[in-house]
């Protein structure tokens, strides 16, 4: 593998951008070009730190997914009917992701598809900011089945890498009449099955890549993705409370643009 500092670095860039709206796939491809670290097990690697941001995710919300065990009256996203939701936003991302896998890593995994990605999640989110906004969903337990079936459509635009999962969904259920905040975190706790999933189906294909002495390696970069994805997540809330989403639309123009001017070419 690596010097450590690699999987200190990309367990940062992973943790830092998982859950905003500025895509960590894309990043870490960026970055693993950058630190001359591709290649099949560097991408299993990033599956790897990937779980360690999900676990943020379930630290943080942990009263959510507790609640999902067992119906509770006071709050309808809980017990079946909580699942029920999770898994209608889970179905179209998983089955697309699951016929196109083999395009989307032959295709897409590479700095220039990452870029116009980029910008075409940035010039999607100013359009979004700019419409008329017609708020019906202000809290989790006011979610629809029809809404989180419409955020898991907006979701596949997450298979091209670099659009960003966070910015599909909470874009999608900003749209669909969710109030910006709680779209942010059914986003957080939506992506919890689905990155879950597609990730233990990544790293079981290719589990085969790593030895003992790889250990280190993976622990480091799973630790670091945790504690930036807990950071960063408790930080983007307490920001959206303040702010719209056009500032990462401005920062996602800015990376798209360095990336095709220095590493246009690389595959």
């Amino acid at each position: 593998m690596a010097h450590w500092y690699v999987a200190v670095v990309l367990g940062i860039v992973e943790g830092l951008t998982e859950f905003l709206p500025v895509s960590s796939t894309g990043h870490l491809i960026i970055a693993g070009h950058l630190l001359d670290f591709t290649g099949p097990k560097a991408e299993t690697f990033d599956i790897v730190i990937q779980l360690g941001a999900i676990l943020a995710v379930v630290q943080l919300y942990w009263r959510n997914f507790l609640g999902l065990l067992k119906h509770d009256p006071n709050h309808a996203f809980s017990g079946f009917r909580g699942i029920k939701l999770l898994v209608l936003t889970s179905i179209p991302a998983s089955l697309l992701g699951l016929a196109a896998h083999g395009y989307i890593k032959q295709y897409l995994f590479g700095p220039t598809t990452v870029a116009w990605a980029l910008g075409v999640g940035a010039v999607l989110i100013f359009i979004v900011e700019a419409m008329p906004k017609r708020v019906r969903t202000t809290n989790l337990d006011q979610i629809t089945p029809m809404l989180a079936l419409g955020i898991g459509m907006f979701q596949c635009l997450a298979l091209w890498p670099g659009f960003s999962r966070s910015a599909a969904t909470i874009m999608g259920g900003m749209i669909l009449g969710a109030e910006r905040k709680t779209a942010a975190e059914y986003s957080f706790i939506a992506a919890v099955p689905i990155m879950f999933a597609a990730t233990g189906y990544d790293f079981l294909k290719n589990y085969s890549l790593f030895g003992t002495e790889d250990l280190l390696f993976l622990g480091i970069g799973f630790l670091v993705s945790f504690v930036s994805a807990w950071l960063a997540i408790k930080s983007f809330i307490f920001l959206l409370g303040r702010m719209t989403l056009r500032p990462f639309a401005v920062y996602r123009i800015g990376l798209a643009a360095l990336v095709l001017l220095f590493l246009g070419g690389a595959q």
